[in-house]
């Protein structure tokens, strides 16, 4: 019974470690082989090799693996599979102009394709994941905007809507903060012109950013500056209406204050007109 018992152990183990090492050749496949072409091995196997590659910190090789299967296998299930995966590992690469191009492809293959909304979601992550610097240049900005909106507006009921809704509004504040930016520094040289029309922008075209109230207060500074006292002080209105509760008012209500001046809407300007807008609700 002993020996029986120690036999069925072994080959228990033995089993086990076959098992292991199928498993171990399977997803290595291609590597198992080296030296053998590509040719030589099916879809799947060249997919699930990218798979490994993927999951061992390697995206760019999966990547180049996931061609080969569009090459060898062009228009066959696991090609289409494959091209998504592709976009997929060049933006886990961070070369995000490779994975804009793979995912452009199948959007434009396979536009009615469940996976397409990832795609174009893809597509816009390749513009959006470089705008972390407000100091970079402001078009990839624009084109993450584009991307995301299409999102949006394309596949409102896919699981991406949301997160494009919030990188949206994300990338649109991004603008505002650029905006902001340059207003502060023509404003600290004096550049009082210059800076009131990059506050304007904010104002007029960036509301909904977290970016108005302090462009409001810039704005009653500057104006103050030149002597204007009547744009300061709607300026200063807006902020008493809207963002009563914020420091950027305070600022403001005490520079207005110090000049002897108040919080009310004056004169005929363009901040008149926002007033009328933002406060009365008289948009014509």
């Amino acid at each position: 019974m002993a020996v029986r018992s120690v036999t069925l152990r072994l080959v228990g183990v033995l089993m086990i470690a076959l098992l292991a090492a199928g498993c171990d050749a399977n997803s290595r496949g291609i590597k198992a082989s080296r030296g053998a072409p590509l040719e030589s091995f099916t879809a799947e196997q060249i997919y699930k090799r990218a798979e490994y590659d993927l999951n061992g910190g390697n995206p760019d090789d999966a990547a180049e693996l996931f061609g080969e299967i569009e090459r060898l296998y062009p228009y066959s299930e696991w090609a289409k599979r494959a091209l998504i995966m592709q976009a997929f590992s060049y933006h886990t690469a961070h070369d995000y102009e490779n994975s804009r191009a793979a995912a452009q492809r199948y959007i434009d293959f396979y536009p009615a394709d469940e996976d397409a909304a990832y795609a174009q979601y893809l597509l816009a992550l390749s513009y959006y994941d470089q705008i972390d610097e407000v100091g970079r240049d402001q078009g990839l900005t624009y084109q993450a905007l584009q991307a995301l909106r299409t999102v949006i507006e394309v596949y409102p009921n896919s699981e991406y809507a949301k997160s494009a809704m919030m990188k949206f509004d994300l990338a649109f504040d991004h603008l505002a903060a650029k905006e902001m930016e340059i207003g502060r520094y023509y404003l600290r040289h004096q550049h009082y012109t210059a800076a009131i029309n990059r506050f304007r922008v904010v104002v007029e075209d960036f509301q909904t950013t977290s970016h108005t109230p302090e462009a409001l207060l810039r704005l009653v500074e500057a104006y103050l500056a030149l002597g204007l006292d009547d744009e300061a002080e709607t300026a200063g209105a807006i902020l008493a209406y809207n963002f009563q509760a914020t420091v950027w008012y305070r600022d403001a209500y005490s520079l207005l204050v110090k000049n002897g001046l108040t919080a009310q809407a004056k004169g005929d300007s363009w901040l008149r007109q926002v007033y009328r807008q933002m406060v009365k609700g008289q948009w014509l």
